[in-house]
């Protein structure tokens, strides 16, 4: 089997499972309680919050653990928009942001919020400037993604944080979900307020995450009930979960100080020998991309047919966003970088992980030779 999804969510590594494991079975104490299990799981959780709060260059009360990326989106969003929609109820965006954020977003404009969603270019790629210009007296919050989902571009946090440093009434959140293992940003270089991870995309297990919440941020939560995290998520920690977490965060950190050009001479090579295929349209810049990230159009072909016909061969790859990609409709981010609605209709998404061998993907443009020019055959038949 060979598995290029890894942007949807990675393979749990054994070691991380094992820590899961055992602190499931030995730390299985609820951390708020006074006994000794539960004191014993606090100390644990919060052995897990210094470990993050190391990686992400934070500090322990800047971590707030969540359920994952979702959750950590929302919460930053909604949670800041309703907090201080007494100073204003006006947020910017982009038009290429995650399902969790543009949905999130969508029903805040539906309670009365004014959103600008700023446009970008062909590769997917926000301009700080248009950023700047977006914001007004009544702003409250931006929003960027780090590294798009599906096209793997890489937005201009740093430069970005450095134009709205001006403007200290409003927050600065970046859904980092695809770039904490791949592309680390220094947040506080980066000057962002907010800044969401998920633990499953980076080998760890599901249902865990964490949102980085600079000293001084204050939200309103979604969550209402206990005094978990600092009250801003109700509810008992999952200590194995972010125990799990926090191994494999610094795992996956390890292994990108030692295979990061490997990976990016792998995504190469892929973009290199798709752009050979008749036919195919990479989407992917080569410039300002991540390593982990390639997408690809076949106009004329649907995207659901390769993804099937892969899966046969065992070749596992995606189309869109996996929150989203059982919707047959066009990739709203091709779209929204004017890349036109045939290579919308036709993208699909190979992402690596740490694991992923070179051999995985000289195998699969072996494939793709074989299997586009037959779907090609057959569809232009069927126009005919």
């Amino acid at each position: 089997m060979v598995y290029l999804d890894n942007s949807a969510t990675t393979k749990p590594w054994q070691e991380v499972l094992e820590t899961y494991q055992e602190a499931a079975s030995t730390y299985f104490g609820n951390p708020s309680s006074l006994h000794r299990p539960g004191s014993e799981a606090e100390t644990l959780l919060n052995k897990a919050r210094e470990s993050v709060a190391s990686l992400l260059k934070a500090k322990p009360n800047e971590i707030i653990f969540t359920s994952g990326g979702t959750e950590g989106n929302n919460l930053a969003i909604k949670g800041a928009a309703i907090e201080h929609r007494k100073r204003g109820r006006h947020l910017v965006t982009t038009t290429v942001e995650h399902p969790s954020v543009k949905e999130a977003f969508s029903q805040l404009e539906a309670f009365g919020f004014e959103v600008t969603y700023v446009p970008v270019d062909k590769e997917g790629r926000v301009s700080p400037e248009d950023v700047e210009n977006a914001v007004r007296a009544d702003t409250t919050l931006v929003s960027i993604i780090h590294v798009n989902n599906e096209m793997g571009t890489i937005q201009p946090i740093e430069e970005i944080g450095k134009r709205l440093e001006k403007y200290p009434k409003l927050y600065f959140h970046t859904d980092h979900v695809q770039g904490a293992a791949h592309n680390p940003l220094d947040l506080h270089e980066a000057k962002v307020d907010l800044c969401t991870i998920s633990g499953h995309k980076f080998h760890g297990v599901k249902g865990t995450g964490a949102l980085f919440m600079k000293e001084g941020t204050v939200l309103s939560p979604l969550f209402h009930g206990g005094s978990q995290e600092q009250t801003y998520r109700a509810g008992t920690e999952n200590v194995p979960g972010i125990t799990a977490m926090a191994k494999a965060l610094r795992i996956s950190r390890e292994r990108l100080a030692a295979e990061e050009k490997r990976l990016y001479q792998l995504r190469d090579f892929l973009i290199d020998s798709l752009s050979d295929i008749k036919g195919a349209e990479v989407n992917t810049p080569k410039r300002g991309a991540a390593p982990h990230i390639v997408n690809v159009s076949f106009p004329g072909v649907k995207p659901e047919v390769i993804i099937q016909s892969l899966t046969k061969r065992q070749y596992h790859l995606s189309t869109k966003s996996a929150c989203s990609s059982k919707m047959q409709e066009p990739s709203a981010v091709i779209k929204a970088a004017g890349l036109g609605m045939e290579r919308a209709e036709s993208a699909i998404r190979a992402s690596f992980s740490f694991d992923t061998k070179e051999e995985d993907v000289k195998k699969l443009i072996e494939v793709l030779n074989e299997i586009i020019p037959e779907m090609k055959k057959v569809m232009g038949a069927e126009r005919s």
